[in-house]
């Protein structure tokens, strides 16, 4: 079994919500954590209806049951918002404790703005980092089969793969009503993964689904949302020269974009494979921000000209580029040296790539191989030490 980064408490004494995307496995990580808990999954069809049509029915059970020492674990939580109720009643008057499990928080703050008034712990479960599988981590298959643990692991991930799309527009969309036009959705999918990693426009992408633009907007809401995809905001702090204010827009799964562009088999060396590869440092970016507890701020930088830096952390701490090459020319470095120009003060600037050695340039650029940027980060030398 694979060992999570996300640390569980043991024996927690507060009451959480885990959210994730589908499939990230976060059922697992519960059942792995707190084998003895008491499990409501509302996929079971006859429990769900059960529980719709009285959620009281979750009060009068637990009452019954008196076993307020244990562990109760919710998943799809969000499937019956009203069940947050009856936990909140339960958390003020009894010592159970919720472990509250989904992977959409969209229709839970429909009817429960504040997700029970902060008595909630929330913690996030993002697809498989490198640090998670170790010697099993391979690059090329993450960049080709996705985080989510069943398609990295699988020898054929493609069946797998739609599956998924076509479950997540079942279950996610279409069952709870999120959109209207689901075929239209479905082809903003395809767009929209056709401008990961890259500034959104959502005129282009409106044009591409035939949805208006405020429609594309809400889209992307959604997408966010269910946790299939999120938006990297521009630095903006103290420009000298015009930069570019709109977000990017990263899926939480490479393996989804590659389906749903249609990629194929990515090869090294070619743009997607580039594209990729930026979407996978961003991944480890993403969960290392939330699994150390640092949630330090992340961002992109970017001049009205093109010439930019992919992430920027926290106040110029540190800059990072993406560049999946093997030989990292001055060219792949002009965006890091525009950069100080700009912001002298930036403390440290990295090019992870796929250089075989890790090397310093004469103005203190670091060109760094992927797999030591992935053993820094989650040691806690790189982001820890700025």
């Amino acid at each position: 079994m694979i060992k999570r980064q996300l640390q569980l408490p043991a024996k927690p004494k507060e009451s959480f919500f885990l959210w994730g995307p589908r499939q990230s496995g976060k059922s697992m990580l519960l059942r792995s954590t707190y084998s003895d808990a008491l499990w409501y999954d509302l996929l079971k069809t006859d429990l769900f209806v059960r529980l719709m049509e009285q959620p009281s029915l979750l009060r009068e059970e637990l009452l019954y049951k008196d076993l307020s020492s244990r562990v109760v674990v919710i998943d799809e939580v969000q499937k019956i918002p009203q069940l947050l109720d009856e936990v909140h009643w339960l958390i003020e008057n009894t010592n159970y404790v919720f472990a509250l499990c989904g992977s959409s928080a969209r229709k839970v703050r429909r009817g429960h703005a504040n997700l029970l008034g902060g008595r909630a712990v929330r913690y996030e479960l993002f697809g498989l980092v490198s640090s998670e599988l170790k010697e099993e981590f391979d690059l090329a298959r993450m960049i080709n089969q996705g985080y989510f643990p069943r398609h990295y692991l699988a020898q054929s991930y493609e069946p797998l793969i739609r599956s998924y799309v076509n479950d997540y527009l079942k279950e996610e969309i279409a069952a709870e009503a999120l959109v209207r036009n689901l075929p239209a959705f479905s082809q903003f999918l395809r767009a929209a993964a056709l401008s990961d990693t890259e500034l959104l426009n959502y005129s282009a992408i409106a044009r591409e689904s035939g949805v208006s633009s405020p429609a594309v907007k809400e889209y992307f809401q959604i997408v966010h949302d269910t946790m299939l995809g999120s938006l990297l905001s521009a630095y903006q702090k103290r420009p000298k020269r015009r930069v570019i204010g709109a977000p990017k827009f990263y899926f939480s799964d490479v393996g989804i974009v590659n389906y749903l562009a249609r990629r194929g088999k990515i090869q090294s060396g070619s743009e997607l494979f580039g594209k990729a590869f930026e979407n996978w440092v961003f991944h480890e970016l993403s969960a290392h921000r939330v699994y150390s507890d640092f949630y330090y701020d992340l961002a992109y930088w970017r001049l009205a000209s093109g010439i930019e830096v992919d992430f920027i952390v926290n106040d110029m701490e540190l800059a990072i580029e993406a560049k999946s090459s093997t030989k990292i020319t001055k060219d792949h470095l002009n965006g890091l040296r525009e950069l100080v120009k700009d912001h002298p003060k930036v403390k440290r600037r990295v090019v992870v790539s796929l250089e075989s050695r890790s090397r310093r340039t004469d103005d203190g650029i670091e060109i760094m191989p992927y797999k030591e940027f992935v053993q820094l980060l989650w040691s806690g030398k790189l982001i820890n030490s700025c």
